[in-house]
């Protein structure tokens, strides 16, 4: 197998980042949904180092379209049906699925909660499609009086259970999630069981950073697959191991905010020579997309803007980062769940020739199929490689 051209990648997932509706957005009700560029439109978003990456090429960002661009810019459409975290991601490593998870726009079917409420030994609340936050704030007292655990779904393929830690302890909230997983998830073909841990007193409750999040196996083979078969380290940072049930990765590293997961690639940056290094940042979209915060967004993009101009210098020669989207989740509009969008993709390194415009990839799986060409791998049931467009010809 030839030596790789990136020895090391970085692929950084800004969670629900996106960059304006799809052309089958209308089918998801998400018509006019522009993440990024709604949010530009109501205030100055300062991201002159995301500018210089090409960011203001794809996206509807006045004050960075003129910017000169030191690497490579595209955006990317989903090609799976959805719009959730697990699809994203698993069509970024190679998987397009054709039919979405099923959701309960209605709650769940009321024997599938007899049934889970028999297998744990208590009672539920809720069962309604709901803001996290808010849902916390409504019920939260009744289950502090009751000990019976919140249940909420959204727009998503989410089964979500949230509980006081003091009344219902971390380990007990996950034993009660891994029942619900084999239930909604095994058995019924839910995308995720979510647990929502909070503390605090009625008025003043807050979510915790015990969130834990239980997948589904990826029905296919994934590109983390193929790597670990070659022998080439997979390291995540943040919800990407839950996303893949943790298959296909090496090494995890859990985070409790979007600065514990940029030091977390500060210190992979010293520490691992070589292999993917795949991070989600997941504040933007359970922080603000979901509260409909846009000026929380933005701050958060520009602290994000600000890091990224100190993680560029270090960079060695043979790196390659990737900055993307999973899916949209505008704050700006009045939904709060996430919205059908493009993505950006965004690609720097030394060796990545300034300038370069990927387009509009068809799908998400390209970059999959770039990180497989980039490792010699063989080739995915999905997607087309953009290595070659990223060094040229004669590299």
């Amino acid at each position: 197998m030839a030596p790789p051209v990136f020895s090391r990648i970085f692929l950084v997932v800004l969670d629900s980042v996106g960059v304006g509706e799809l052309p089958d957005a209308g089918v998801y009700g998400d018509e006019g949904s522009d993440t990024l560029g709604n949010i530009a439109r109501q205030r100055t978003l300062s991201v002159p180092t995301l500018a210089s990456l090409g960011l203001g090429r794809v996206a509807h960002l006045p004050a960075a379209e003129n910017a000169d661009v030191r690497g490579a810019f595209g955006r990317m459409a989903e090609a799976s049906a959805g719009k959730d975290s697990v699809t994203g991601h698993w069509e970024m490593m190679g998987i397009v699925l054709e039919r979405p998870f099923p959701v309960y726009p209605n709650g769940f079917p009321a024997d599938l909660i007899a049934e889970f409420e028999r297998r744990i030994g208590r009672p539920t609340i809720g069962n309604v499609v709901a803001s996290g936050t808010a849902i916390i704030d409504a019920l939260g007292p009744e289950h502090v009086r009751t000990g019976a655990p919140i249940v909420y779904t959204s727009a998503d393929s989410v089964f979500q259970i949230a509980a006081h830690e003091a009344v219902i302890p971390i380990a007990e909230q996950y034993r009660i999630c891994e029942v619900a997983f084999d239930l909604v998830g095994r058995e019924h073909g839910v995308g995720r069981v979510i647990a929502r841990p909070f503390v605090g007193e009625p008025g003043h409750f807050t979510r915790t950073a015990n969130r834990h999040d239980y997948a589904l196996d990826p029905v296919a083979e994934t590109v983390l697959d193929r790597l670990t078969t070659a022998g080439v380290p997979v390291v995540s940072v943040g919800k990407v191991r839950d996303l893949f049930a943790g298959r296909g990765i090496a090494v995890s590293h859990h985070t409790v905010s979007d600065a514990d997961g940029m030091a977390t690639l500060e210190r992979l940056m010293a520490s691992q020579a070589s292999g993917l290094i795949f991070a989600n940042l997941v504040d933007f979209d359970v922080l603000y997309g979901h509260r409909n915060d846009p000026d929380g967004y933005a701050a958060n993009l520009e602290r994000f803007d600000a890091w990224l101009a100190g993680f560029l210098p270090r960079l060695q020669p043979d790196d390659l980062l990737v900055v993307t989207a999973d899916h949209g989740n505008d704050p700006t509009t009045p939904s709060t769940d996430h919205s059908r969008e493009y993505v950006p993709v965004l690609a720097v390194g030394p060796r990545v020739r300034a300038g370069v415009e990927l387009g509009t990839r068809r799908t998400f799986a390209d970059l999959g199929q770039t990180i497989a060409a980039n490792f010699g791998l063989p080739r995915l049931a999905h997607g087309q490689s953009f290595l070659e467009a990223l060094v040229g010809h004669d590299s």
